[in-house]
């Protein structure tokens, strides 16, 4: 059974849907706290919840980015493990150069609850396998600072918002991998996409590929 690590900072919120995702993909989950320098033994992969870290001082994710954990999130995507950052957690990753690009307010200068339509860009990665270019997957987004702001040209796109562009992003862009595809960070919730009881299980496809 894979072991997923899921990172609590101050300010998390996320961290139990997530956990229960993971384990429903049949994942055995720990916590990492943010001022760990290690990863917990034998985890196979990582997940970065959303939420608020440190209250969102500066940045969304500035401050988690350079919490003693990342070092360990680091090594760990260093030697090919994948990392997962959901809303928050892809700030973070943002933040740590672990991802490309970075995310400012939504265009509407509002917080953006809904059920969005995404659309899958590439499906070469670990995280799309067994999905087609252009499947859509309806996964919900709650967040104010999710408008992803880089060059789509050079970045590894992986979804894409379909349809109508709820915060602004640059070429509608809804989730993001790294060029080796083991790392990836999204603001839709997958995590929130799990149980049919809430109009969607698209999310478990990401939660199944964590723990591959």
């Amino acid at each position: 059974m894979s072991v997923v690590a899921v990172v609590r900072f101050p300010g998390t919120l996320d961290h139990e849907s997530a956990e229960r995702a993971a384990r429903d993909a049949g994942a055995e989950v720990v916590e990492a706290w943010h001022a760990d320098a290690d990863l917990p033994a034998g985890t196979r992969a990582v997940v970065l919840p959303g939420g608020f870290s440190y209250g969102d001082h500066l940045r969304p994710g500035a401050i988690a980015s350079r919490s003693p954990i990342m070092g360990a999130v680091r090594r760990h995507a260093d030697a090919g493990g994948r990392v997962l950052g959901i809303c928050n957690g892809f700030q973070v990753l943002c933040e740590a150069g672990l991802l490309p690009g970075v995310l400012r307010p939504n265009a509407s200068l509002s917080f953006v609850c809904e059920q969005a339509e995404l659309e899958v860009a590439d499906e070469t990665t670990p995280w799309t396998g067994g999905r087609v270019r252009g499947e859509v997957l309806s996964i919900p987004i709650k967040h104010h600072d999710g408008a992803w702001f880089g060059d789509p040209g050079t970045a590894r796109v992986v979804l894409r918002y379909r349809g109508a562009n709820p915060n602004g992003s640059v070429d509608r862009v809804a989730g993001v991998a790294n060029a080796e595809g083991n790392v990836m960070g999204l603001m839709p919730h997958p995590e929130e996409a799990c149980d049919p009881l809430l109009g969607s299980v698209d999310g478990r496809a990401l939660f199944l590929a964590l723990v591959a």
